[in-house]
């Protein structure tokens, strides 16, 4: 899977191919990261065979629908629970990010481990995400930009001429 700028938000809902021994199995319901609707029904495939020994061949998917965020207009503090492998073995994570939307907050997430620990977007597997409010941030970075005044110094400032004048 190869994250080509920003990740989106699918619910995939799948199950079991009806038979005459199960004609209306039980259906399996995913929120899924990925950039577009395949790469979500892929990796929805990918977790059912680890988590209820089901396939592609052996199943259906029922419904692939983007789920969009309401409110995109305000800052809000993400935190990602994630597991992801590396070479010397499979770790777990928590990591906290500031952004408009999940999805924003997730991309930053796949670009962060690819930057500070060399992993693949294949070998992440994200576990929970959820709205982290400002007093309870763990980390530094997110939590330096959480305060209500926050400033930002611009250190180069030119004064511009005056117009007509060299």
């Amino acid at each position: 899977m190869t994250v080509a700028g920003l990740m989106r938000q699918y619910q995939v809902v799948g199950r079991h191919a009806a038979n005459e021994e199960h004609p209306n199995p039980e259906a399996y319901r995913m929120i899924i990261f990925a950039p577009n609707p395949t790469i979500a029904k892929s990796k929805f495939w990918y977790y059912m065979h680890q988590f209820r020994k089901m396939k592609k061949t052996t199943g259906e998917i029922l419904d692939c629908v983007e789920l969009v965020e309401k409110n995109s207009r305000i800052v809000k503090n993400y935190g990602i629970w994630l597991r992801y492998s590396s070479r010397s073995g499979t770790h777990n994570m928590y990591r906290e990010f500031r952004d408009v939307k999940l999805t924003g907050a997730v991309s930053q997430l796949y670009d962060e481990m690819a930057g500070r620990h060399r992993t693949r977007p294949r070998s992440i597997q994200i576990i929970r995400t959820a709205q982290v409010a400002a007093k309870d941030l763990l980390r530094v970075n997110p939590t330096q930009f959480a305060k209500a005044k926050v400033q930002f110094p611009l250190p180069h400032r030119v004064a511009s001429g005056k117009r007509g004048q060299k």
